[in-house]
């Protein structure tokens, strides 16, 4: 079923949707109206001569020189040239696919004054799976990401290149095979095309519906942990958190021990200590404020996915124009440093789980890293070196971005927010802590495979999933394609599925 785009519903899970799973799109009639209504105020406006940014005149440094009216014909043309300036490999398909519909979205609110042939073009692209070929790094994030919009709008001429059906080739061909009309550019359609920042808002609405169902995991697996460590499940009663008020914490705490639900640790037969470490206890709360973060940049991502970020701005029912700044990326790069440093540590906290498995003098009773010929054999020693590792990496690239501000254009743009960095940093921190999460995952299994005792449903389903793609590690072999397998398992979400259908 299609999901329709009207400019004001469109939510981190749609858009998902459609640049990942290739849902189909249609623009809502009263948004092609709107579309209409404005082009004709912007034609009308053109007629008169009125002087409007980045229609008849240059842009950046060159907004204050005054284009003639055959020179406004060919400007847009021009503008796109110069602003495909990125550089490097093409960013992955749904990153694009994402920033599309988040165009289209800016489009269907009728403020941006392009003809409707221009967004319908960006509607077919999507529905009959051609992407243009964008190189992810050129963007600064102000004003939006000039850079690699420009690639998408080479398309509306038949230039640059696409890929379709799992190949790359020239856009026109790619069109052509299609069925998709070349609508050319005239006066402002290149500029509404590419002036917002849609490919970081889309990256970092992916990353956010990725972010929660990683966090989601990463309670699976401190519940695995926790069973594995015969923790004391006090700290998980949801009414400790509701006495604080941090709801990301009740939540935390509430899929916790839904996972430990049916362990024999519940039942009180089993010692357990008074109180645990930190990174077992505090677990809820640090998870639980991963969440709240992500669910503020959630916030914010679709205020921008259903705003106008755009320059300038037609509003036609006042016959106006206002030239601004809201392609600035700055409203989503700072909500988004806050959730992937959150990814981090929570990362972080599971690393401290897995060194109290590893560590025989905090283990509880299990076996020196998790293997019953120590000496002999290391078990999961190195394990720990390469979650290290990765954690490292996380840390650095948890660095702000958003303040990273170098200007350009003549200082014109003389304050951009480097929100493509953003986007660009928490896809790796993404990536690393599925990694470390996969190791956590590992680790839990071994040391639930050394315990005799009856493990909480979800628990249960967890260390059997696990289980269908890696071994017990009876005698040392070489780990690295555990690690990589146990990533991908994160990655993919199977876990999480499993554990979800298991707790009913």
């Amino acid at each position: 079923m299609s999901i329709v785009l009207d400019g004001s519903q469109l939510t981190v899970e749609k858009l998902v949707q459609i640049a990942r799973h290739n849902e189909p799109v249609e623009l809502h009639p009263d948004a092609l109206e709107r579309i209409k209504v404005c082009r004709a105020m912007l034609e009308r406006k053109i007629e008169q001569h009125e002087i409007m940014y980045g229609i008849n005149t240059g842009i950046g440094e060159f907004s204050e020189v005054v284009l003639n009216d055959e020179q406004v014909k060919d400007f847009q043309k021009y503008l796109i040239y110069n602003h495909s300036a990125g550089i490097g490999e093409p960013a992955p398909i749904e990153y694009v696919r994402g920033a599309m519909v988040g165009r289209i979205n800016v489009h269907a609110h009728g403020n941006s004054g392009c003809r409707p042939e221009i967004t319908q073009t960006l509607i077919a692209l999507l529905n009959k799976g051609v992407t243009p070929v964008v190189c992810q790094k050129g963007s600064v994030g102000a004003s939006g990401d000039l850079a690699p919009m420009s690639q998408v709008a080479l398309l509306m001429m038949g230039e640059g290149e696409a890929f379709y059906q799992g190949e790359r080739m020239p856009s026109r061909v790619a069109m052509e095979k299609a069925g998709i009309p070349i609508p050319g550019l005239e006066a402002r359609d290149g500029l509404a095309t590419i002036n917002g920042s849609n490919l970081l808002t889309a990256m970092s609405a992916i990353h956010l519906y990725d972010m929660d169902r990683w966090l989601r995991q990463a309670e699976i697996a401190a519940a695995m942990s926790l069973e594995g460590l015969l923790a004391n499940l006090k700290p998980y009663d949801a009414r400790l958190h509701q006495a604080r008020g941090f709801s990301g914490a009740v939540r935390s705490a509430n899929a916790i021990a839904s996972y430990i639900k049916g362990s024999d640790l519940q039942t009180g037969k089993m010692k357990v200590k008074v109180q645990d470490a930190y990174s077992m206890r505090s677990t809820p709360q640090v998870i639980g404020a991963a969440h709240d973060a992500v669910a503020y940049a959630k916030s914010q991502v679709e205020i921008e996915l259903n705003g106008v970020g755009d320059n300038p701005i037609f509003f036609p029912a006042e016959d106006l124009t206002l030239t601004g700044a809201n392609f600035q990326g700055t409203p989503v790069a700072v909500p988004m440093e806050m959730a992937g440093a959150t990814i981090t540590m929570v990362s972080v906290l599971s690393e401290r789980r897995l060194n109290r498995m590893l560590n025989p003098a905090l283990s509880v009773g299990l076996p020196a890293f998790l293997t019953k010929g120590a000496g002999m054999f290391s078990g999961m020693m190195l394990s720990q070196y390469t979650a290290d590792s990765l954690i490292v990496e996380q840390r650095i690239l948890s660095a702000p971005a958003s303040i990273q501000s170098i200007p350009a254009a003549a200082d014109q743009e003389d304050f951009v927010s480097m929100g493509m960095n953003t986007a660009i940093k928490n896809a790796q921190i993404l990536e690393n802590a599925n990694g470390v999460l996969g190791i956590e995952f590992m680790a839990a299994a071994q040391a639930l495979d050394f315990r005799d005792f009856q493990n909480g449903i979800g628990v249960q389903k967890a260390r059997e999933v696990i289980r269908r793609h890696v071994d017990h590690l009876d005698i040392d072999r070489p780990l690295y394609s555990d690690h990589t397998t146990m990533r991908d398992l994160v990655r993919g979400c199977e876990i999480l599925e499993e554990v979800m259908v298991a707790i009913g």
